[in-house]
């Protein structure tokens, strides 16, 4: 067997192998046995007619139904004895055989990129602190109550904590109503933030029966354009928030909680773990995008392929009977996170050379911690999950994460600010 390899790019390779007929032989003799046991020829019984016969009838029909198989079995063994480890599928460009004389063959494959690790320690990043507010505990307390909220018919709208089911017709600015535009029992919650204020504004005294005109500016890929509705208001209910008492407190914690002052504590120590979480969360992906941008390496379309492939098996997961539906654009939605896909691979490939350079590997203390930190959380016996983590591959991924995480951030030039304001 003769290898030739050529650099196609720092990624992709093409590797030509040419092979003689005595190298094939073995192959084609091991086809014709195999062809041959599924054989039936009149006058023998299954599988057992004369080897002889079997390849002067099929012969050169079985050799070239083999070659693709031959090819990667030699294929195989040339990247295995020269240590080559290929990334994604190989694909097959050429191949010319010659019977009784030659096989041969280009195959075209990516390898994983040589990096050369610049800078990962010492990268300036900013952490935005969020200080929670006590209108931001107010208004979580607000949801609560209204999630726990029960509603009682009314004549009249007298306030914001009324659900106004209205008839929409959208009409013109005269007011005359345009054909094809009217939806029927639309629920308009007064209360609700993302309700138009105009729409509020009309609706802030209607009564059941009634009909109010209102317009309000709407955005469109044109522009603001004018939008002018006559509401109906078909029915209108009261929405009765419950007082926030010891006994409320008890009912919606189910006895975990069981006064008032308590659950208010609760509920700040929730709001601020859930920004600090974000703000770690934010932290990391503003290191990684900068670890990133300071490393120009070439990534192999195959990984860039398999990450879309993923993002589209978890949308499938997303759908019911986890199916896309039948107007769902792969092509487009491929196109469209194809730069996503390309970051990620490239993280993942510097992710692993820093993992190397700094010797970062999960150990049996590692994973008995993070099973001693779970298990209230979980609800089972330490020693119960210590065993399940010690054989998941999946938990000791995320260890190795979180250590790289904590590392990467403990070796940055972390300046901090703090803000009252909502941050993505």
């Amino acid at each position: 067997m003769d290898v030739a390899i050529k650099d196609l790019s720092e990624i992709e390779k093409e590797i030509t192998i040419q092979t003689s007929a005595v190298e094939l032989t073995p192959h084609f003799t091991r086809a014709y046995e195999k062809y041959r046991s599924k054989l039936e020829l009149k006058g023998f019984r299954k599988g057992k007619a004369p080897l002889a016969m079997v390849i002067k009838l099929h012969g050169e029909a079985i050799e070239y139904e083999s070659l693709n198989d031959i090819a990667t079995d030699y294929y195989r063994q040339a990247i295995t004895e020269r240590d080559i480890h290929p990334v994604g599928e190989p694909v097959l460009v050429d191949m010319d055989y010659k019977r009784g004389e030659a096989l041969s063959f280009r195959i075209k494959y990516e390898i994983r990129p040589t990096i050369q690790l610049g800078q990962y320690k010492g990268i300036p990043v900013e952490r935005v602190v969020h200080i929670v507010t006590d209108k931001e505990i107010d208004d979580e307390l607000q949801r609560i109550r209204r999630s726990n909220s029960t509603l009682t018919e009314a004549e009249s709208v007298q306030g914001e904590e009324f659900i106004v089911t209205v008839d929409v017709q959208e009409t013109d600015e005269a007011g005359t109503p345009i054909l094809g535009r009217k939806t029927a029992g639309m629920r308009v919650y007064l209360a609700d933030p993302s309700v138009y204020a105009e729409i509020r504004e009309a609706l802030k005294s209607v009564t059941t029966g009634a009909s109010v005109r209102t317009s309000f500016d709407r955005e469109t890929d044109g522009g603001k354009t004018k939008t002018y509705l006559t509401l109906t208001a078909v029915k209108i209910e009261r929405v009765e928030l419950p007082e926030v008492t010891d006994e409320f407190v008890k009912k919606i914690t189910k006895d975990k909680v069981t006064s008032v002052a308590e659950f208010m504590r609760g509920l700040r120590t929730d709001i601020d773990r859930y920004w600090r979480d974000k703000t770690e969360r934010n932290l990391t992906d503003a290191l990684i995008a900068q670890i990133v941008s300071r490393h120009d390496i070439p990534v192999p379309g195959a990984l860039v392929k398999g990450i879309l492939d993923s993002m589209v098996h978890d949308l499938e997961q997303r759908y019911p009977n986890k199916k896309l539906p039948p107007d769902f654009k792969e092509e487009e939605f491929r196109e469209e996170n194809k730069d996503t896909a390309a970051f990620q691979a490239r993280w993942f490939l510097l992710r692993e050379e820093i993992l190397r350079a700094e010797k970062l590997e999960v150990t049996d203390d590692d994973v008995a911690a993070r099973a001693a930190e779970d298990a209230p959380r979980v609800g089972m016996d330490k020693e119960r999950l210590l065993g399940f983590y010690k054989t998941s591959d999946s938990v000791r991924d995320r260890i190795l994460a979180d250590k790289l995480t904590s590392f990467l951030v403990q070796n940055a030039a972390v300046t901090e600010r703090s803000t009252e304001e909502f941050f993505a």
